[in-house]
Order: C-alpha cells, then sequence, then structure tokens
C-alpha cells in the first residue's frame, strides 16, 4: 500500500492540506489538539486497503492548513464549515465523518448540522452532547472551578509562550502522560497557572511502542513551524459555540453513529462524560456500537490502532 498523498486544496476560503489514501466511498478524519492529519495514518492505511478513500486534512490551525490570526474564525461553525467545503472540493456528494479529541465534536457537529452530506459519524474520546444552555466556562465558573485547563488556554498568547519555549519537551510530555502508558493523576485537566500546563506532566524516560521517535518529530516539526495559537483558538470559542449553535439545542444525531474512548482517557473522568454516554440512547439514537477499550489512554486511534481499525471496518460495512 502506498503511503497517503499530500496535497492542498481551498476550502471555505482557506488553504487546507490534506492526506489521501486509497480510492472508494469517502471517510474524513478530523484529528484534535495538538496533532495533525498523520495521527490517523494507522486508520487511513488500512481503510484505503479495505476499499475506502481517506482523506485526513490538517485542520484549521494546524500544520499546512491556513491559520487565521481572528480568534472568532475559529468556532465550530467555521470548523464543520471546512468539513463541508471539502466534501465538495473533493468531488464528492457524501461522506462519513471521524473525529478524535476536538475533531470529535466536529465530526458530530458535521452530522448534526448537514445530514444531507455526512451519512455517518464516529466520534473518539468526547462523547456526543447537544447544544445546551450553559457553555462548559460558565459551568465551571458556577462550580467554583478555576484552574480547568481550558480556562489556562483561554488568554491569547500565555498557553502559546509555554508550549513554544521548547516545542520538542511539549510535544513529547504531552503525548505521554495523556496516554494509557502514563502513571495515573488524580486531578487530570487542573492547572497551576503559576507553573503551567506542562507542570503536570510527565517527560517520560522510554517511548511506548506505539509512540515512536520519528512520530514525535513529526508532530514537533509541525508545531515548531506554524505555532500553538491556531489550535488553541479552538478553545476560545467555547462561549461563542453555545451562543451560534442555540438553534440545534437539544438535538439528537440520527444518523449511524459509534464512540468509541481507552478507559484511561482522562477525558471519561470529566464530571459531564458518564451522562453523556448514558444518554447515547437519546442522544444519538442511531447508534451502532459504544467501545471503552480497556488500559486505553487519550491517543486511542494510535495506542489501540488495530483494535480501532477493525472497529472501523466493521462499522462501515455496516452501513
Amino acid at each position: 500500500m502506498s503511503e497517503p498523498r499530500l496535497h492542498t486544496l481551498q476550502v471555505n476560503g482557506i488553504t487546507m492540506r490534506v492526506a489521501e489514501q486509497g480510492s472508494g466511498p469517502l471517510v474524513i478524519f478530523c484529528h484534535g489538539w495538538p496533532e495533525s492529519w498523520y495521527s490517523w495514518k494507522h486508520q487511513m492505511a488500512a481503510l484505503a486497503a479495505a476499499g475506502w478513500r481517506a482523506v485526513a486534512p490538517d485542520m484549521r490551525g494546524y500544520g499546512g492548513t491556513d491559520a487565521p490570526a481572528e480568534v472568532d474564525q475559529y468556532t465550530l461553525l467555521h470548523l464543520v464549515g471546512d468539513m463541508v467545503d471539502l466534501v465538495q472540493a473533493l468531488g464528492e456528494r457524501e461522506a462519513v465523518v471521524v473525529g478524535h479529541d476536538w475533531g470529535a465534536p466536529v465530526a458530530w457537529h458535521c452530522a448534526l448540522l448537514r445530514p444531507d452530506l455526512f451519512r455517518a459519524v464516529v466520534g473518539m474520546s468526547v462523547p456526543y452532547t447537544p447544544p445546551a444552555r450553559i457553555d462548559l466556562l460558565t459551568s465551571l465558573s458556577r462550580q467554583g472551578i478555576d484552574d480547568f485547563y481550558m480556562q489556562y488556554f483561554q488568554a491569547p498568547g500565555v498557553a502559546e509562550a509555554e508550549f513554544e519555549r521548547d516545542v520538542d519537551a511539549t510535544v513529547r510530555r504531552i503525548q505521554f502522560s495523556s496516554s494509557g502508558d502514563a502513571p495515573e493523576r488524580a486531578s487530570f485537566g487542573r492547572v497551576d497557572f503559576d507553573r503551567g500546563f506542562l507542570a503536570g506532566t510527565v517527560d517520560p524516560e522510554t517511548l511506548p511502542s506505539w509512540l515512536t521517535e520519528a512520530d514525535l518529530a513529526h508532530y514537533a516539526g509541525e508545531f515548531r513551524r506554524a505555532g500553538f495559537r491556531g489550535g488553541l483558538n479552538w478553545y476560545r470559542n467555547l462561549r461563542r459555540n453555545r451562543e451560534l449553535l442555540m438553534p440545534w439545542r437539544g438535538c439528537p444525531v440520527r444518523q449511524p453513529s459509534m464512540f468509541i474512548a481507552g478507559s484511561r482517557d482522562g477525558v471519561m473522568k470529566f464530571p459531564a462524560s458518564k451522562k453523556q454516554i448514558e444518554a447515547f440512547a437519546t442522544t444519538l439514537p442511531g447508534m451502532r456500537g459504544c467501545h471503552i477499550v480497556d488500559g486505553a489512554g487519550h491517543w486511542i486511534q494510535r495506542e489501540r490502532a488495530a483494535q480501532v481499525n477493525a472497529l472501523l471496518l466493521g462499522f462501515l460495512r455496516g452501513l
């Protein structure tokens, strides 16, 4: 099987770099923070070999894709709009959309907002929750929480300065510390603002088998060139997203859907995650599988590539 082909397309007013492999029905992969198209290389190869057209873009603000300077250019409507226009730029009329981490809300909302284009959806790590009356930042404040990492990311320039001081160490620490191979953390997501985000992470002495030096070099090279601001700007639209998505408040996603996460993924420790998963019968009435993979961490599609590939192919063949 050949390697993915990298090329650029004009999409929704920006230049987007996409990786493409295989031919057949279209599957679009949306990565999260802080990653790139490269996070999906195992899934792309498996799907291409099985007769699918796998396409993974560098999402808005990442890698070889444009990173607009304005914070308000990173709302979920912009991100969904990018995927809508990408389907059309690829000459297709429909797609299955798959997302991980921040890419999962993008995928869920692609399915919610454009069911005519996105015929099925798979989310990894972040469960679907319909647009709500209260945004996450306001909810945290009402609970008296003021040290969550998403709050630390709000002030432009603060997290950027920390992460860009030593990009190699940043990438290595975040990748390892959010994985199932890292020591258990009692307070996942909490940050001492004076010490910074990375103070709560671990710098591994040795890398787990799924994370190679070549992988780390790829991610570090991308962020050394493009910086971290684009991806962090996604977090700076949490309140704006709630305002824009209010017309869809409480709406379910009805297309065929699947959810995959690791049992040691920190997102599974978020207070809302358990309730969101328990609500899938109502919020995702087309659900065809909810899979919590024992021992895996946040980077589920890389930590358990073979298992995720099998689940994806089973889901796609059942459509």
